[in-house]
């Protein structure tokens, strides 16, 4: 039997932690909305160029059309070659996908192949593992063994997440991966990334529970069904929700100090806080709010974090906060005297040890 080129040998979804480089070679527009994660935006058609060759095959002809394609790909193809694939030796294998599978892909696949490196294709493209990760976050969330970190807003949840997973604890990060802190002033800051699309948030998700072990519990942070103004996925959700819970809890001012350091980058642009504290009126009126954008424009931060903790925040989290998660009510419950950074190390490795988790050496 005569062998089959490396080209045309093409890779399946679960082949993809397999190869050196995931190359994206769709417009940078498409590859913004999403792509696998790691993967590197080597467009053959940019997002000028592919409206072209679109109108070119509809008001002219499909040959027109690939005609002129055929032009582009082929130049920008040499240019990525140039400019980033020069470097790397023959022992090479990346894999290319593009939307499905087809001839933008194939392109760039055939001419690596035909320089000598042992480029591979991805069967079915975006469009497949697209399936492949709304199929993976409707399994993978039932094998993971959740803790769940619940408490009032500025109890540290957040802190000592991250203090467990530099601790060798497996974490899901979810206001990270969502960058935003889930609460109304918890967007980014003007200065700061913008929130993810719904689709790149479910492929971080998908990456990060893909590689947690299943024998080891994964911890998480108490949320809503929406951080900002994106949704988690439904198995997920319910996993959360069902979970083992570890209750944490501080005094007052050491919560409004570590709400301040936390929150610093929203501080430092008054107005953009300002604005969100029209959020506040409906619920406290408008003589409430007033006061707290006069301690704004005032820089009276711990007065200001204080109020809302009282206000809003404590009351919402005794309304709804224990009656989300089922087993909060038996959760273990870890009281702190002290938010500072080595009360929070202490604290996370106290949560690992109570929950079966061992330290990191």
């Amino acid at each position: 039997m005569a062998s089959v080129p490396a080209h045309m040998l093409l890779a399946g979804v679960e082949q993809i932690d397999l190869h050196d480089t995931i190359i994206d070679v769709r417009s940078p527009a498409e590859f913004a909305e999403d792509h696998v994660p790691g993967a590197i935006n080597c467009p053959v058609l940019d997002d000028e160029q592919r409206a072209r060759v679109g109108t070119l095959y509809v008001q002219d002809s499909p040959f027109a059309a690939r005609r002129l394609g055929a032009a582009l790909v082929a130049r920008n193809i040499a240019r990525h070659i140039e400019e980033q694939f020069l470097v790397h030796p023959r022992q090479w294998k990346p894999l290319v996908y593009c939307w499905r599978g087809g001839q933008r892909s194939g392109a760039m696949t055939t001419v690596l192949t035909q320089v000598g490196w042992g480029a591979r294709q991805l069967q079915g493209g975006y469009r497949a593992y697209r399936r492949r990760v709304i199929a993976d976050l409707e399994a993978l969330p039932g094998r993971c063994r959740f803790i769940v970190l619940h408490g009032p807003t500025g109890s540290g949840k957040t802190a000592l997440l991250e203090a467990v997973e530099r601790a060798g604890g497996q974490v899901l990060n979810l206001e990270a991966l969502a960058r935003h802190r889930g609460s109304v002033l918890g967007g980014p800051a003007p200065d700061a990334l913008p929130q993810p699309g719904q689709k790149a948030f479910e492929s971080a998700l998908w990456r990060d529970l893909r590689r947690f072990d299943p024998a080891r519990p994964v911890y998480a942070e108490s949320e809503s069904r929406r951080i900002g103004r994106l949704g988690l996925p439904t198995a997920l959700f319910e996993a959360l929700v069902d979970a083992q819970c570890v209750r944490i809890d501080a005094p007052l001012q050491a919560r409004v100090a570590h709400l301040i350091e936390r929150y610093g980058d929203i501080y430092r642009h008054p107005q953009v806080l300002r604005q969100r504290l029209d959020f506040f009126v409906e619920q406290h009126g408008r003589a409430v709010v007033e006061q707290w954008r006069l301690w704004v424009d005032e820089a009276q931060w711990a007065l200001l974090a204080e109020a809302m903790v009282r206000a809003h925040y404590d009351p919402a989290y005794r309304r709804g906060g224990n009656a989300l998660y089922r087993h909060a009510g038996a959760a273990q419950h870890l009281e702190l005297e002290s938010l500072g950074g080595d009360a929070i190390i202490g604290a996370a490795h106290a949560i690992m040890q109570g929950t079966g988790t061992r330290n990191a050496e």
